[in-house]
């Protein structure tokens, strides 16, 4: 990565700071439902500074996480270190990341925001890359969230709807579909009343 793209110089930035800038506890929504997620082995996509993929590993699983800053994968090993677990993490942009067929008995994806065509992409080869019976767990923001000031991308098309996401990730089972308004405390960064949708789907056996 010679040449780094906006996204990666923009999110060094954010995360070269000593403290987590969106906490360290797992997100409410995978916590919640992280028994839908079978055992095995788990990648978490845009992981950022490694919240979720050590909360995943505390819980016995096999985790891998990407993300496109170099600091934000430090902070996600320094974290797993001090929670005495392992997290497989490797810094790579995911607009080209190679996440594999057939891999994975499960994806996480929170608050993966990206530009609409590498989100296509990405969720094209997200259902390539589950195992069948494999679940995908995700969270984004939706377009109702812009103006709301509490977090998440400045323009809509960086976000998710259950429309979209219905489209990008066909082949998969629903499981759990939903859009709502919800009180979201990750950090000072996310924090306050959040739109968002919350997705879990299983790739047929």
């Amino acid at each position: 990565m010679s040449d780094p793209s906006p996204s990666r110089t923009m999110w060094e930035s954010r995360y070269a700071v000593d403290h987590y800038i969106f906490g360290v506890e797992p997100n409410d929504f995978l916590r919640d439902h992280v028994d839908t997620i079978p055992s095995g082995n788990v990648l978490c996509v845009a992981e950022g500074e490694g919240r979720n993929a050590t909360f995943l590993a505390t819980r016995g699983l096999e985790v891998h996480s990407v993300d496109i800053s170099d600091a934000g994968v430090a902070k996600t090993l320094r974290l797993a270190a001090e929670r005495g677990v392992t997290v497989h993490a490797q810094v790579a942009d995911l607009a080209t990341h190679d996440i594999g067929i057939a891999q994975w008995d499960a994806i996480v994806s929170i608050f993966a925001h990206m530009p609409p065509d590498v989100r296509r992409s990405l969720h094209r080869r997200v259902v390539d890359a589950l195992k069948p019976g494999g679940v995908l767990l995700l969270e984004a923001y939706t377009p109702d969230q812009i103006g709301r000031g509490t977090g998440g991308p400045k323009v809509p098309e960086m976000t998710m709807s259950l429309a979209t996401l219905t489209d990008e990730l066909a082949g998969l089972e629903v499981v759990h579909a939903a859009e709502l308004v919800r009180w979201v405390v990750e950090g000072p960064d996310h924090s306050g009343d959040g739109a968002v949708v919350q997705y879990i789907a299983r790739k047929p056996c």
